[in-house]
């Protein structure tokens, strides 16, 4: 069977194609711009640039072959809970149900939230785990979740919080210091870029209540560093290290809690090496791979396959 995928974040327009009889599963995908020295959009904006961008993600999925859906499957709102909307979402929605409709194909709505667990399943190899119980975490520029899993019949998975962030997300907090160090937005690949020439050994205790964390004090913190003369490379170490070790807290606080799950991380902070090979050192864990931790519509394409019982 043949999946279309399609999400439209606050980040990045992109479609997917997902071949279930070939396993082959094909990306395209576009960032939203971003003036210089700013950290994000507007929605309006947002939904502006990806009214402009969808025909050209589609054309790009589809250019070198005839590809026909079977299904397609769409983000529809950031998280499955009540109350969760972003207008952005809409622009991916709209297009899915035309789809649906020209092709005569069911179409499948779930949230930005499930495709980013479903793709670090997905490229980790352990979709399997859909069928069991497991913790993931969502780490991103709107949300530092860790969330308990488990299988479902009418959302494939039923996702409940065990701790979030009460002040500043992670995604966040990389931004507002990268942009503190000259990077433009996004900055987590600037970010990781100084820190790995960082010689600086950092010993950070994080503020965390119960499965909870608090990174505001990480940004004050890094604009002190800034303003006392420290090396760009220092701050850019310290910031990832306090995520680090924020999201290495709220781990063991979710094993404590609810026994030796497994582990999955996703989001696009998740694809920083330096935090992926220090949270790989302390647990037994799964990654999406870089391709498939940013915003992109791949868990959503495989999100389609599930629900339609197609693989």
């Amino acid at each position: 069977m043949k999946l279309l995928g399609i999400d439209t974040s606050n980040y990045t327009t992109s479609a997917a194609f997902y071949d279930t009889d070939s396993g082959n599963l094909l990306m395209s995908g576009k960032l939203l711009p971003v003036k210089e020295g700013e950290l994000g959009l507007r929605q309006s904006d947002a939904v502006f640039h990806h009214t402009k961008q969808l025909p050209e993600v589609i054309a790009d999925l589809f250019s070198d072959n005839d590809m026909i859906p079977d299904a397609v499957g769409v983000s529809v709102r950031p998280r499955n809970i009540d109350g969760s909307y972003m207008p952005c979402f809409l622009c991916g929605e709209g297009l899915a149900d035309s789809v649906s409709k020209i092709c005569k194909i069911p179409v499948y709505k779930t949230s930005h939230q499930m495709g980013h667990i479903l793709a670090a399943l997905y490229s980790s190899e352990r979709l399997d785990l859909v069928k069991k119980s497991f913790i993931a975490f969502h780490v991103s520029g709107g949300t530092t979740d860790c969330l308990l899993c488990r299988p479902d019949d009418e959302d494939v998975i039923k996702i409940t919080e065990i701790g979030t962030s009460l002040d500043l997300k992670a995604g966040q907090a990389v931004d507002r210091v990268g942009s503190m160090l000259g990077a433009r937005f996004p900055c987590g690949k600037h970010l990781e870029a100084l820190a790995v020439k960082s010689k600086a050994k950092f010993h950070i205790k994080p503020v965390l209540k119960g499965g909870n964390c608090c990174i505001s004090g990480l940004e004050n913190k890094c604009r002190t560093m800034l303003d006392s003369g420290s090396a760009p490379e220092d701050i850019a170490m310290y910031c990832l290290e306090y995520i680090y070790s924020s999201v290495k807290g709220m781990t063991e606080y979710a094993l404590k809690t609810y026994g030796r799950l497994p582990v999955v991380f996703a989001g696009g902070v998740m694809s920083d090496k330096i935090i992926k090979d220090k949270l790989e050192q302390d647990f037994e864990a799964y990654f999406a791979e870089p391709s498939f931790s940013c915003d992109n519509a791949a868990g959503i394409a495989v999100f389609a396959a599930l629900k339609g019982a197609f693989i």
